[in-house]
């Protein structure tokens, strides 16, 4: 059974139909709430639709397990299990999420709801190619081939389609859901590979990542009379400022941790978004907030870098008159007592980073099926975050994280993804998957 896994190729024809479905979804498929809840059931009934003749219930190899939470049925994972003879024998692929980032077509030179395969034949473009629906088909195309060979396999196989990745302010429907209901227990007997990174080699590390809102309470006031107020932009703009510099001083470069892991950044805390009132341009506002994120390399713990945050905070707030003001009318504590106040809050999903372990037989099996495949091995790390591999990493899970998909185009308008790449993952996996049920 080896050879013939040995042997099997994508299909390019019939993974290009697939993703043109896919594809063809994503419009519905964005994920930004409250405006855009996506419906990640319309991609697990194509998946059924393609997997299903080989379904068990079809005379087939094929478990299909469609799973959904809070009675949303339009937001569907789907776990996969194609069963191998000996019970404490496992691979599984995890993390092909079906929801995707949100697309401006103005800001598009093609539309990115609709597959199109550029001139060169290679280039596939649109949303969702890189992130995370060309693995889907890639996935859903392996186990659909290995199915049809009827293969018996000692090792069991199984991929998990995962729901609600793009978005950390809504839990309890993706992974952490099926984490949290014990449907992932059964991977733990073996090598787990997440497939959300990209550029076809081993990423041997990932960032944690904590999303933060630092809100500034001053008192509102003419501008024409700014001794009369306190100006919460000023101190939002300050006190980010301070709360950095200590983020920075706290948290520097792990050595050598860092280098060993090819980690191009460290530890970060930076600000992405701007909210205030919207007031008269002659008001001087008493609120605002400044939102952002930390991702923190996996040699940190999130929850420590949490409590350092609320602390940097209630330090600024008990010496608010000692912090940088902007000119000689600017202050932060009236001559009445009123006092400005900074507040941070967190986002509830916090992503623990991840170091793999690069001595276990999933990083070698992965590493010897890259060479032989690509020719060489090149890991590498990235502050990217992924949800919940950190906490099955603590579990005893043998994490590993890779991807077929480009860098440049994560979250990026004129996402694309090679057919070419693609073509290469699915056979680094079949390979994989035949070494490491020789192997295990």
């Amino acid at each position: 059974m080896a050879s013939v896994l040995r042997q099997m190729t994508m299909g390019e024809a019939s993974f290009l139909s697939l993703l043109t479905d896919f594809i063809g979804k994503t419009e519905k498929l964005q994920n930004n709430p409250p405006n855009l809840i996506p419906e990640e059931s319309l991609v697990v009934t194509k998946v059924l639709e393609v997997l299903g003749p080989y379904s068990i219930d079809n005379g087939g190899p094929l478990l299909l397990k469609p799973i959904y939470f809070q009675g949303l049925e339009k937001r569907k994972n789907l776990i996969v299990t194609y069963p191998g003879e000996e019970q404490d024998r496992i691979v599984s692929i995890v993390g092909c999420h079906m929801d995707v980032v949100v697309a401006d077509p103005t800001k598009w030179e093609h539309s990115p709801f609709k597959l199109t395969q550029l001139e060169d034949g290679d280039t596939l473009y649109g949303r969702g190619t890189t992130d995370c629906l060309g693995h889907v088909a890639l996935v859903t195309q392996l186990l659909k081939q290995m199915a049809e060979a009827k293969l018996r396999l000692k090792t069991t196989v199984a991929a998990v389609f995962i729901a609600n990745e793009e978005n950390a302010t809504v839990l309890g429907i993706g992974a952490d859901a099926l984490m949290d209901a014990h449907e992932l227990d059964f991977l733990k007997n073996g090598p787990l590979y997440w497939m959300d990174s990209s550029d076809k080699q081993p990423c041997i590390g990932t960032g944690g990542m904590l999303a933060w809102h630092l809100t500034a309470h001053g008192k509102l006031s003419h501008s024409g009379l700014p001794k009369q107020g306190i100006n919460a932009i000023e101190l939002a703009s300050e006190g980010l400022k301070e709360i950095q510099d200590r983020f920075y001083n706290d948290f520097p470069k792990v050595v050598p941790d860092e280098d060993n892991y090819k980690f191009d950044t460290p530890s970060t805390m930076k600000p992405t978004q701007w909210t205030y009132p919207g007031s008269a341009i002659n008001q001087i506002p008493d609120t605002c907030t400044i939102s952002g994120d930390c991702r923190i390399t996996p040699f940190y713990k999130v929850d420590e870098v949490e409590k350092k945050l609320l602390q940097y905070v209630d330090y600024i707030n008990q010496n608010i008159e000692k912090l940088e003001t902007r000119g000689p009318a600017s202050k932060y504590v009236l001559p009445d007592g009123t006092r400005g106040k900074l507040e941070i809050t967190f986002d509830a999903e916090k992503m623990q980073g991840i170091a793999c372990h690069m001595d276990s037989k999933g990083y070698k099996a992965l590493a010897k099926a890259t060479e032989e495949v690509l020719g060489h091995v090149e890991p590498f790390s990235i502050t990217g975050s992924l949800p919940i591999v950190g906490d099955l990493q603590d579990q005893g899970y043998d994490v590993q994280t890779i991807g077929y998909g480009l860098t440049s185009a994560y979250h990026a308008d004129n996402e694309i993804c090679l057919l070419s790449d693609m073509s290469q993952g699915f056979k680094i996996f079949a390979i994989l998957i035949a070494d490491l049920d020789s192997s295990l």
